[in-house]
């Protein structure tokens, strides 16, 4: 497991952009599967995106395609998941996971090793 720390979180109004930044704790990072969720109130978690350990494949979620853009930066042990044209719906609690994996082009992030305590993400007008 890693540890994961999310941070960029915050309120914003409709059609407003956010960076959410995750921070890991594990140097090797590259050998891990990376990605966003998000739990609106009432809801289940949902899967937002994954990017691939070596940063080549990314994977959406339909609603967030040509708005959302997941990066990493392996030499910073971060991943970022740069929001754009923000929605109410978009508003939930952002979560950052990890799955080790020994491919470095998979997107797999499902059954999770290790998450983030999650951050606020409140789009209101």
């Amino acid at each position: 497991q890693v540890q994961l720390e999310e941070s960029g979180g915050g309120l914003v109004q409709p059609g407003d952009s956010l960076r959410l930044t995750c921070a890991t704790s594990a140097r090797t990072s590259r050998h891990y599967v990376m990605g966003w969720y998000r739990q609106a109130p009432g809801k289940e978690r949902e899967f937002v995106a994954a990017i691939s350990a070596n940063g080549v494949n990314t994977d959406y979620v339909a609603f967030v395609k040509g708005r959302f853009t997941i990066s990493r930066d392996n030499t910073k042990s971060t991943i970022y998941l740069q929001m754009h044209s923000l929605k109410p719906e978009d508003t939930a609690v952002y979560y950052c996971a990890a799955r080790s994996t020994t491919n470095v082009y998979s997107t797999y992030v499902r059954a999770a090793d290790s998450w983030g305590q999650g951050i606020q993400v409140t789009v209101s007008s």
